[in-house]
């Protein structure tokens, strides 16, 4: 036990040896949460489970944080059919106690399977629809609902509670007492249904102590005497004279429309209630296993709907490597220069091809040290060449005015040496000359910023002038006049 003001762990003194506060009330409390936890874990050991809930809320009203008995609780409330409260008591335990939770592996075991989710979220659905059904003073609909419930959670303890009570308003005695029989095997001690109990077995073994009334005796005379001068006339009373005629015929059609309200009164409802019954149970059954089908076509799309996501990334992967730009083609583009320069090294036009087909930032970001190595090797050999060769095509083309051409030609050349003020500002000029005086000025601007010490800075910043005053004169370095 750890004090409530520092944390320090508490000896057998009234007091923190630590920061000296005042624990005798504090271990007391803590003493008699743990008493309460203890008596809810002994309870829910011989399914107890109403008595446990009891106990460990008690726990927990002197200890709020007292892990144990939440995660316990939890328990309890999953074994009686109420995942709701279980969940809410782990997730309050897990914010307790994020590390080291055994909640977490309840948690956990539950929100893993979607179908089960599916089904406690169905069965509280109709639990609540069954309440309702029960205020509105429907009860048939109510026990309809709460077969579902009780079919797909045979431990709802209060599920099994309503039902039993619904068929006891009713006066289906045995029905009843199935219901009860299957909340105590859940929970052996619950006092609702124990209660519920006995007053069902009451109805069914009847009040064996009461005894039948006597008939009261009576001498019923059986004749009547006289006297007729000396003689005595006995005549009997039970003698009566038969009854002929109309009086027959009515007692004849009398018996006959008893007969016939007795048939629609009493066979009849009969009847069309064992039909009721019957088709209310095949429509149970069709309704479970909607309920099933349903649950198994949820978890269905959501796997088909997982696979289709992972499909999709592979696919993704897949191009990434295999498409244009992938590595295959990256890989292929180099392994063709290596076979080019190995062929013929004096081909610069096929070199420079292949070498700026391939994307640097690959090379230095995504590719293996082997393929970096031979990019390099190969542009160290013949880089300075290219670019060279590239520059001196790219001004002949330049001043013959194929601007387009001379532009293409010429980012090769600064792709191959990109150290070269000479190349960028030709390149740079070409794109103003051939109307181009955004990129022209882009281009003037990194010459300005990265060659600052060369003459060809100057130049720019010369250029960038002249063109913003709407002149136009060549700075080239070979078409200034010497000195």
């Amino acid at each position: 036990m750890k004090c409530f003001h520092c944390g320090f762990e508490l000896s057998d003194k009234e007091f923190c040896t630590s920061c000296g506060a005042d624990v005798k009330l504090y271990k007391k409390i803590m003493h008699i949460s743990n008493r309460f936890y203890n008596e809810g874990l002994n309870k829910a050991n011989v399914r107890d489970l109403s008595g446990a809930v009891i106990s460990l809320r008690q726990a927990l009203k002197f200890n709020k944080n007292h892990v144990e008995a939440r995660n316990l609780l939890g328990l309890v409330y999953f074994e009686m059919g109420e995942p709701v409260a279980a969940l809410s008591e782990w997730v309050i335990s897990k914010n307790i106690r994020p590390q080291k939770n055994i909640a977490d592996d309840y948690i956990n075991d539950v929100q893993s399977n979607p179908s089960r989710l599916e089904t406690i979220n169905q069965t509280v659905k109709k639990y609540n629809q069954a309440l309702a059904y029960c205020y509105a003073d429907s009860s048939d609909l109510a026990i309809i609902q709460l077969k579902k419930v009780v079919s797909l959670n045979p431990r709802f303890v209060k599920a099994q509670l309503l039902l039993a009570l619904l068929y006891i308003n009713d006066e289906e005695w045995e029905k009843a007492e199935k219901a009860l029989k299957r909340c105590l095997k859940v929970d052996v001690n619950n006092t609702t249904a124990l209660r519920y109990l006995k007053e069902v077995n009451l109805m069914l073994e009847g009040d064996e102590t009461a005894t039948p009334k006597k008939k009261k005796s009576a001498v019923a005379k059986e004749a009547i005497t006289y006297q007729s001068g000396n003689e005595t006339i006995i005549q009997p009373i039970s003698l009566k004279e038969p009854v002929v005629g109309s009086s027959t015929v009515l007692n004849v059609l009398i018996g006959l429309v008893i007969g016939l309200a007795v048939c629609y009164f009493l066979i009849v409802p009969a009847k069309v209630q064992s039909a009721q019954a019957e088709i209310e149970d095949q429509l149970q059954v069709i309704s479970e296993n909607s309920d099933e089908k349903t649950a198994q076509i949820t978890d269905l799309e959501q796997r088909v709907s997982a696979l289709t996501d992972e499909n999709t990334k592979l696919t993704e992967q897949l191009q990434a490597v295999t498409g244009e730009g992938g590595a295959i083609q990256s890989v292929d583009g180099l392994l063709a220069t290596a076979n080019s320069y190995i062929s013929d090294p004096d081909d610069l036009d096929i070199l420079a091809d292949s070498l700026y087909q391939i994307d640097k930032i690959y090379v230095e970001t995504e590719s293996s040290e082997a393929y970096r190595n031979l990019y390099h090797s190969i542009l160290e050999q013949v880089g300075g060449e290219i670019a060279d060769n590239c520059f001196s095509k790219g001004k002949t083309l330049k001043n013959q005015g194929d601007y387009s051409a001379a532009i293409e030609i010429l980012e090769k050349a600064w792709y191959f040496d990109n150290e070269s003020a000479e190349i960028l500002y030709t390149l740079a000029e070409t794109y103003q000359e051939s109307g181009n005086m955004d990129k022209a000025n882009e281009l003037y601007s990194k010459l300005i910023t990265d060659f600052s010490d060369s003459e060809y800075a100057q130049m720019a910043q010369q250029n960038i002038a002249d063109a913003a005053t709407g002149g136009n004169r060549s700075t080239n370095p070979e078409d200034q006049p010497e000195e």
